[in-house]
């Protein structure tokens, strides 16, 4: 069986991660070749891998203009590949596409009433049109694919009551040994901040700025952590900056910084910038408590690597949230500051606390696997 995947949306987060582990899980089935196309600008090692190949695209920037690239010029390449089965990565479908088509949707944007709420509230009306104008195309995607696959059972119930269309769920994987393999310590400058925060509660959000990862939430609950701790130092440690053009997409930082001043949390807000992904399980192993406060997700994976890190997690309290770290998690009122400064309290507080949720976060992290994932991804590409 050839696949054709298509990767050409894969540049930051969830797409990369999925990318840099499913395909050299695919390389090693016998009997399956993968031929994969990538955006101009993409390096990965993919072509050294067996029965794996690399078509690098050059395309527009910005989603829609990438999304009307795809639709007047893929269909001509994958015929040219004589694949049998094509795997669309990037939310978005290919319509009349030359051979069966599985879509990967991932983003719940699209169908999130809190993101167009935050959108409304902040004034971001930009970025409202642009997401609403997208939704369209997601929209039809689904209808169009032969098969849709979603990450997680609620974002899949999510897709269905929109588009009215079935959706399949199919569990993103993690691998224990690719990701603990790095055995290099931290960046110094990394390593520095966490020695300066010795005494501190340290607690990690692994994540791009934007604003359905609200930290907004996380910021305000900071200063009601630090009344409970009893004048224990807190500190927040992030995986980006606060600061303009340092983070994908068009979201504004300037709200997040007026509100880290307001605060006068600035010195519990460790802005560590992006860390590469192959160090990320020193971070985790570092830290105390692993939090999140997203209003919307499809799947998550830093749940997964933290818990597979043996850092217990705090979670607002989302359905996928609670589908991937079922009891091995505290969770809170997503838009609730108080609400998370007494679940991290409560977990920071108890030795015994929090080590049964770490145990039970390392038991539940084995539950995810890559191989198992594309087993069921084969398996449906076989029945198209």
């Amino acid at each position: 069986m050839h696949l054709f995947l298509n990767g050409l949306a894969a540049s930051a987060g969830g797409g990369l991660t999925y990318l840099r582990n499913v395909v050299p899980e695919l390389s090693k089935r016998a009997g399956v070749k993968t031929t994969v196309a990538l955006s101009k600008g993409c390096h990965f090692e993919f072509d050294a891998l067996p029965n794996t190949s690399c078509l690098t695209m050059p395309g527009p920037a910005g989603a829609v203009r990438r999304f009307w690239h795809e639709q007047t010029h893929l269909g001509r390449l994958i015929r040219g590949t004589k694949a049998d089965v094509l795997i669309s990565t990037g939310n978005f479908a290919l319509r009349d596409a030359p051979i069966p088509q599985i879509l990967l949707s991932g983003n719940s944007l699209y169908t999130s009433k809190d993101f167009l709420a935050d959108l409304r509230r902040r004034g971001d009306y930009r970025l409202l049109l642009d997401t609403m104008g997208k939704g369209v195309f997601a929209k039809r995607s689904v209808i169009w694919a032969d098969c849709t696959v979603a990450p997680s059972e609620a974002f899949a119930k999510e897709l269905s009551d929109w588009t009215r269309t079935h959706v399949k769920t199919v569990h993103h994987g993690f691998d224990r040994e690719r990701f603990f393999q790095d055995r290099r310590p931290l960046a110094g400058e990394i390593q520095q901040e966490l020695d300066a925060a010795q005494d501190a509660l340290r607690l990690l959000f692994v994540s791009h700025y934007n604003y359905y990862r609200n930290f907004e939430t996380l910021f305000r609950a900071i200063p009601i952590l630090r009344d409970r701790m009893g004048g224990r130092q807190v500190k927040l440690f992030l995986t980006c900056k606060l600061a303009p053009g340092q983070n994908p997409g068009s979201y504004r930082t300037e709200f997040a910084n007026a509100l880290v001043r307001k605060l006068k949390i600035a010195d519990s807000v460790v802005e560590l910038g992006a860390v590469p992904y192959e160090q990320l399980h020193g971070l985790y192993r570092s830290c105390h408590i692993y939090t999140t406060a997203a209003y919307t997700e499809t799947f998550a994976h830093p749940l997964v690597e933290a818990m597979a890190s043996e850092l217990p997690v705090v979670a607002s309290d989302l359905n996928v949230h609670r589908e991937v770290c079922g009891e091995a998690a505290l969770y809170f009122g997503r838009f609730s500051p108080q609400d998370l400064a007494m679940q991290i309290w409560r977990m920071a507080e108890s030795r015994n606390i929090s080590q049964n949720f770490a145990a039970k976060g390392l038991a539940r992290s084995r539950d995810f696997s890559w191989q198992a994932h594309v087993d069921q991804i084969l398996a449906l590409a076989q029945n198209l």
